[in-house]
This record gives C-alpha cells, structure tokens and sequence, in this order.
C-alpha cells in the first residue's frame, strides 16, 4: 500500500534539563492511502502532538516526518504553507469556519487560495456540501448552523482541494451522540466510497471504534497499532 505519511524516530522535547517534556518520543508512523485510522491515548500521550507535527504545523527535535513524499524538514515556512494547502485536510473541534462567510464561501475559501476559478469554486462547493449533505443550506453563515451542520461544513472545506490526507482534531468534543453518529457515519462513507484518507487523534471511545485502524499512545511512544 501507498505511504501517504512517514514518520521516523519522531520526537519532540519542550524545555531542558530535568524540567524537559518529551512529548513524543521515537515514533515510527506509516499511514497508507486509504487508511481511517484513530489516534488515542490518556490527555499528554502525545496523539495531538502527532497530528500537529504530520500537519506541518510543529517543527520536531529529531527524526523526520515525510507527506506525501516531501521531507517536511527539508521546506520553509511558505512550502509548508503551500503543502498544506495542497496536500493536507483540517477539521478541529472548534470548526475555524469564518463567521462572516456563509457555507458555500466557506468552502470555497482554500479552493480561492489555489487560485480556482470562481465558476468552478462554487461547483466545486456545490459538489462538496451536497456530499455532507447541506446541499440546501449553503446560503446560511456558520451561527445559523447546528454544531453537527458546522462540522459539516468543516469536513466539506477539507474534502474541496481533494487533499491526500485529512487530519481531524477530537472532531467530536462539541457534539451531541446523535450528531457525532452522523459525523462518523459521514468520514466512513467518505473513505469507503471516495478512498479518502483520515487521521483521527480523539479519547472519544465511540470514534475510536469506528476507525477501522486504532493507533494507542501513551507518554509520546505508540504502545499499540491494531486493524479492527
């Protein structure tokens, strides 16, 4: 199978001295393409550290994270911009929908950053919302949604530049049980019939279930690396 993500002798130390915190310590990660795989421990095992240093968004101490076959330690800070934007989907538990946008602008927001046209940008957000759904909803702002419906929203814009990989941060921390079924049944469909590939970092058992490859973290280290 295709590695999308590769992580070696990752590791990632806050401080000095006696007060250091090695937050992750010698992870060796491969994610293939297709893979829906969660990342769980106890608060401070290090699964959203992870995520961050796969997303780009943290330098590590040593060892090297690679995505989509580009050395992550070998680009700037403007090519890892550009990476992200191309290659790598984001869903947090706070949404980061823009306020003043509606659904559809929303959407099309990283496809504008791509320079896409805006004929096809709003096909493209068209195409997005009515596979999450919201098909008839594209015309509301983010606080005339439900926090599933936003969520929604959310995992539309991370789908819209078709990315090879997305990364969602404790998606479910902000929802009900009925819409936090939605939103797993939503990723599921998504990666069975569209062969998307997500990284999940949640303590939520429910998510974790759902995956159907369970990475388990504790003090930085992976302790566990299971397929349902």
């Amino acid at each position: 199978m295709e590695a999308i993500v590769i992580c070696r002798g990752l590791g990632k130390r806050y401080g000095a001295g006696d007060t250091a915190v090695h937050a992750l310590q010698d992870v060796d990660l491969e994610i293939h393409r297709g893979d829906f795989l969660s990342l769980s421990g106890p608060s401070g095992s290090g699964k959203t550290t992870l995520l961050n240093h796969i997303g780009g968004l943290d330098r590590p101490s040593s060892g090297e994270v690679s995505v989509d076959g580009r050395k992550l330690g070998e680009l700037d800070k403007g090519q890892l911009a550009d990476l992200r934007l191309e290659k790598i989907g984001f869903v947090f538990q706070a949404y980061n929908l823009i306020p003043v946008l509606s659904a559809y602008e929303n959407v099309e927001f990283i496809l504008q950053l791509q320079g896409v046209h805006a004929r096809q940008r709003r096909e493209r957000a068209r195409e997005m919302l009515s596979e999450v759904g919201l098909e008839k909803l594209g015309e509301r702002r983010p606080g005339e949604l439900s926090g599933g419906q936003q969520q929604r929203v959310a995992i539309a814009r991370a789908m819209a530049s078709s990315p090879a990989i997305v990364l969602a941060d404790e998606p479910s921390a902000n929802l009900d049980s009925a819409a936090t079924e939605e939103l797993l049944a939503l990723m599921s469909r998504l990666n069975e019939a569209r062969g998307m590939t997500f990284c999940v970092a949640s303590h939520d058992p429910r998510v974790i279930e759902f995956t159907r490859r369970r990475v388990r973290m504790r003090d930085g280290r992976i302790e566990a690396d299971e397929r349902a």
